[in-house]
Formats: structure tokens, sequence, C-alpha cells
């Protein structure tokens, strides 16, 4: 059991050192606090670095200072000096003739010498004086000693440095340990930010519910795998998909959901060889990846997962989960990581039809689609660039009175040469090939610069997933009103449900930020999805879209108009006007009519049609509203 055959064989693969610290890691409490303590290190890293520069900038300046000031105390006491003795010179020369016989000197002349020489404690000695006195001979007429004069040799501004010099080596001893405990701190702190940069590179890397190595991180491993096999190993990329998980959330709830896949994910870890990696690739969609001799069988090894799935969980109830997979395998099925993670997605749909449980490896016969999508994906940027694609337009009839109150642009593909090629089947080749930007910006500056055909009809344009997700969308929506002129009252923009679910606080401000540019925006296919009551409550919408499948219960069904009646019920009290589409059939408009739906859309009052088809329509509704009032238009409309 366990795929013993493929953990015997199996040699050690890339990437599973960091699958063994990510299995270990408490995910979900450390994504939370991981942005928060990473901001604060950032932040107390630049703080203790600004300190520590202030308290070297200060011990630098002190020292400098220090060391300036005493070597200009020490030159303005020499010069102090030099003036001293030049003075004296000066005074002994102008007065050597008043020494007398017997060598005395008149004390006021000492003291007028003392007072012009700026001397302190200046004296006249007969005899040299063997103190440290400074002296300076003093010469009589004849040109004989007549005595010394000897005076205190002071420093002030050394002095008033030698008083000052404990003072500053205090500051500069407490700058010096103030930078030194800076700089321990800047340590510290550095090693905090590395350490939590280290965990936000990892978070980066794994899923925030599981801990397993996240959709980009997996498909790194993936490259790391197919770079390393040896020429006799294969690389096994396996795809496994939960079944029932709607069912499961309806019956557990978001909360209950997320802890059933918490579980599974434990359940993969016991499961898969050591020298495997598993990483979470989707909402309920785990991704297994293998290197393993040529000759090892791996489906065993991927049922035995399957079986340990599948095993119950216990939570406030019994819960029961079964899965399916599908695996391709390189380089016997593809050698590159697109061509194998395709093939794989191709195997798991296989599975997915054989239901529960059920493994399939790639083949060639399931690769049925290869050759149009290869075509649609040359095809398409050239018809882009060619200009070949063009809007239809669906008239929204207002449900009192029968007038069209708007259009909704809807893109269309002729293709030369194979015709017709329908949204359906073009728009998930563009997602992949991202182009669904460009053909959204398209759709966008088409619909507004033709609207201006029909100034009292407002147009609706759908928005795709990817469009909304981009934050650029905002930008676009206001560039294409202004190039177009349009009031942005007149525009619609329709949104899904999934959108909203996927990330709600962003797509609240994403919502916010349209409402701002003075444009609406619908809910579309509401009811075919989760339907959350508290999207509703949560997001600020002007309009609920019911999907036509509740159209398609009425008169067949007997809770089918109840229903209706309900969600009509709804938007009222959330201040949304309800549209329908998908309405086909008199009797389906009499009906939702009568419960209160506010617009309808669908072929019993016209089919999409070129621009010039609405202005034929439009004219119509005219004549009939100048001759008999107005009233609804016609069934079908013709070109």
């Amino acid at each position: 059991m366990r795929g013993e055959a493929v953990s015997k064989k199996a040699r050690s693969a890339p990437g599973r050192g960091w699958l063994a610290l990510a299995n270990g890691a408490g995910a979900g409490q450390k994504h939370a606090q991981d942005g928060v303590s990473r901001a604060k290190a950032r932040r107390k890293f630049s703080a203790s670095r600004l300190i520590v520069l202030l308290a070297l900038l200060a011990v630098g300046t002190t020292v400098i200072s220090a060391g300036v000031g005493y070597g200009m105390a020490r030159q303005s006491d020499e010069n102090l000096w030099s003036d001293q003795r030049t003075a004296l010179r000066n005074a002994v020369g102008e007065f050597r003739n008043l020494f007398g016989q017997n060598r005395q000197v008149d004390p006021r002349f000492v003291r007028m010498v003392e007072h012009s020489a700026r001397l302190q404690d200046l004296k006249f000695e007969t005899e040299p004086s063997a103190s440290d006195r400074e002296s300076q001979p003093v010469l009589d007429a004849q040109g004989r000693i007549a005595g010394f004069f000897t005076w205190e040799k002071t420093r002030p501004m050394g002095a008033a440095m030698d008083r000052l010099m404990p003072y500053i080596s205090g500051l500069a001893i407490a700058l010096i340990g103030f930078a030194g405990f800076s700089l321990a701190q800047l340590r510290r702190t550095r090693r905090e930010l590395t350490l939590s940069e280290e965990q936000a590179r990892r978070a980066a890397d794994e899923d925030k519910l599981t801990g397993l190595p996240n959709h980009a991180k997996t498909l790194e491993l993936l490259d790391l795998y197919l770079a390393e096999h040896a020429a006799h190993e294969t690389t096994t990329f396996a795809l496994i998909e939960l079944d029932g998980m709607e069912d499961v959330t309806s019956h557990l709830g978001v909360l209950g959901s997320d802890e059933l896949i918490v579980a599974v994910a434990d359940r993969l870890r016991e499961a898969i060889p050591a020298e495997a990696v598993i990483g979470r690739v989707g909402s309920d969609r785990f991704a297994l990846m293998l290197i393993a001799e040529d000759e090892i069988d791996v489906e065993p090894m991927i049922r035995t997962v399957l079986e340990n799935i599948a095993r119950p969980h216990w939570f406030e109830s019994v819960v029961r989960v079964s899965a399916h997979a599908g695996f391709a395998q390189a380089p016997r099925h593809a050698t590159t990581r697109g061509e194998l993670t395709r093939r794989a997605e191709l195997a798991l749909r296989a599975a997915a039809k054989k239901g529960p449980g059920a493994i399939v490896g790639f083949e060639a016969a399931i690769d049925t689609v290869t050759t149009d999508q290869k075509f649609i994906q040359r095809e398409l940027p050239r018809a882009l660039s060619a200009n070949e694609l063009e809007l239809h337009y669906q008239p929204i009839i207002a449900a009192h009175g029968g007038r069209i109150v708007g259009v909704e642009a809807l893109l269309r593909w002729t293709h030369p040469q194979r015709g017709a090629i329908g949204p359906a089947v073009f728009i998930p080749v563009a997602e992949q090939m991202g182009l669904m930007d460009t053909l959204g910006a398209f759709v966008l500056r088409r619909a507004l610069q033709e609207a201006k055909r029909w100034p009292d009809l407002y147009i609706a344009v759908n928005l795709s997933p990817l469009q909304v997700r981009d934050h650029t969308i905002v930008d676009v929506v206001r560039s294409a009103l202004e190039e177009s002129g349009v009031p942005p009252s007149r525009l619609m923009l329709e949104i899904t449900e999934g959108v909203l679910i996927d990330n709600p606080e962003e797509m609240v401000r994403r919502i916010e930020d349209l409402h701002a540019l003075g444009v609406r925006v619908a809910l579309d296919d509401f009811g075919s999805g989760y339907s959350n009551l508290s999207y509703l409550q949560r997001f600020p919408l002007d309009k609920l879209k019911i999907d036509r499948s509740f159209v398609v219960a009425l008169g067949t069904s007997a809770n089918g108009g109840v229903i209706i009646q309900a969600i009509v019920a709804l938007g009222r009290a959330l201040g949304l006007s309800v549209l329908v589409e998908g309405v086909e059939t008199e009797q389906q408009r009499v009906l939702l009519r009568l419960a209160g739906c506010d617009e309808m859309q669908g072929f019993l009052f016209a089919k999409p049609a070129p621009a010039a088809t609405i202005d034929r329509l439009l004219s119509q509704q005219k004549q009939n509203a100048g001759s008999k009032g107005i009233s609804a238009p016609p069934a079908t409309l013709t070109a």
C-alpha cells in the first residue's frame, strides 16, 4: 500500500525540503500576522538605522569639534605668548635708561609694563629665577644685564579647554556608548527583518489555508522536476479534484468546507510517498508531482491517495467526500510545463466524466480540441487587428409599456473561411492567451461609440472576471467614456457572482470606484451561482439580472413563478431594479410582468442584431408610438 514500489525507487525530488517546512507551518495564523510583523520590522529597522547614523554623526562632530577647539586654543595661547614677549621687549628697550646705579626699577614701571604686555604677576629680579616662571633679561644703558623680568606663563584658552574636556570626553563616551547600543539594536533589527522577509517569501509560496505550495510555487517546482529528471526517469504530474464541494459548502457552510479542505490536505500529506510533492492549485483541486523510474506504475499510488481522501471525515457530523484524478507524464506525453499541465487537465476532465474515484492517464484520443484551439490562438489576434470582430445588440424592453429602454452589447466574430465562431468558443481561448483586456477595451469603446446613435437608451456591457479583477478597469472605463462623450449614467456594466466571491473587499472598492465615475453596475446571471444574500447587502449594486434558467421553469414548475416573485421582492427591498433574460414566449412575458420584473430581454422581443437593425427597430417603435401609442416591438427582428 501507499505506493511502496514508488517510495523505494523514486529519488529525492527538488522542493522536498521546502515542502517539509511548509507542512509543519501553521499557515493560517502565520499568514494573518505576516504582513503586520514585516511592516513593524521594516519600520523598526529604518528607525534604528536613523538613530545609529545620528549617533555616529554626533560622536564624529563632538570629537572633531573638540580636536579643532583644542588646537585653536593652543594656537591662541601661543599667539598670546608671542605678543607678550614682543610687548615686553619693546617696553624694556624704551625704558632701559631709567635703571639707576642700584639697578632697581620703579614698581610703577613694572606695573605699567605688566599692564601693557598683558602679563600676570610681573616681577623684576636681579638674579635669574630658579622657578618655572618665564623670564626676560633687562639691559641697562651700557648693554649689561641689569636684571630679569619674570612672570607666570598663562594659558587662558588652554585652561578653558582643559576645564571643558572632562565634559566633552563624557559626552563623547556617552555618544559612543549610545552608538554601540544602537548598532547592536540595528543588527538585531536586521536579523528580525531578514527573518520576517524570509517568512514573507515563504508565505508568497504557500497556500494560506493548507500551508501547501500554492499554484505559482507548484508550477515552479514542476519546472525543477522537468529540469532534473534523468534519462531513465519519468516526471508525473497528477491533478486531483474533489467531487461535490458545492453540496459540502451548502451543508457545512464556507468555514466548514475550509475545514474539510484542510483535512483533505492532511490526508494527502499522509498518503503520498516522501519523495512526492503535493500542492493546492484551486479551491477544490490539488496537484501531485513525482519523479520515479520509468517502469514504476504510479496509478496504484494515486488510487491510494483517493482512497485516503474518501475515508470519513469527522466534524460536527460525518462527512464523506470523493475525488477523481487525471495525470500526464514527461517525457512520454510532453516535455514542457505548459503542455504537461494541459494534458493533465484533459485527463482530469475525462476522469470527471467517468465519476467519483476515477483515475485517467493522458491518451492522445482525449486531446480532441487541440486543432480548434490552435486555430483560434493563431487567428484571434489577427482578427482583432483586422477589425473582423463586431458588436451585435439585443434590446432590453420595459416590462410595462413594451418600449426599448436599453441594449446589451454582445461580441461576434465571423471568420472569412470558417464563418461565425461563437463567444463560448473563442472567449476561453482569449482568456488563456491574456487577450481579455484588449477584447474588453475594444467592446467597451465600440459600444460607447455606437451608443451615440441611440441617445434615449442605456447600453449594457459585460465585463469578464479577468477585467474586473484588473485594477486598471476603472481607468479603461473612464478613458472610453471621455473618448465617446456618452454620459456615464447611460453605461451599465454587468459582472458575475464569481467575481464578488473571489475577493469581496477588493470588489467592493472596485464597484465604488466605478460608481464614482457615474456608471451603474448590474449583477448578471443571478441565481446561477452561489446567490449569497449577504453579497447583495454588501456590494453597492444597481440591478439584478435573473438567470434564464428561472424563466424556463415558468409554466413547467409550480415553484418557478414563486421563486421569481421572491427575487423581485428581494431586489425591491434592496433598492435594485430587476431584469430577466431568456424570455421566449408570450406566456412567460405576462407572468414575468405580473411578478413585478422591471425589464425583460429575450428572443420574444429580438435576437442580437447589428446596430443598423436596432436603428430600424427604434424607427418602427416611434412610428407605432405616433400612430397608436407605445406598444411592444415585434416578436422577431429581421435585418
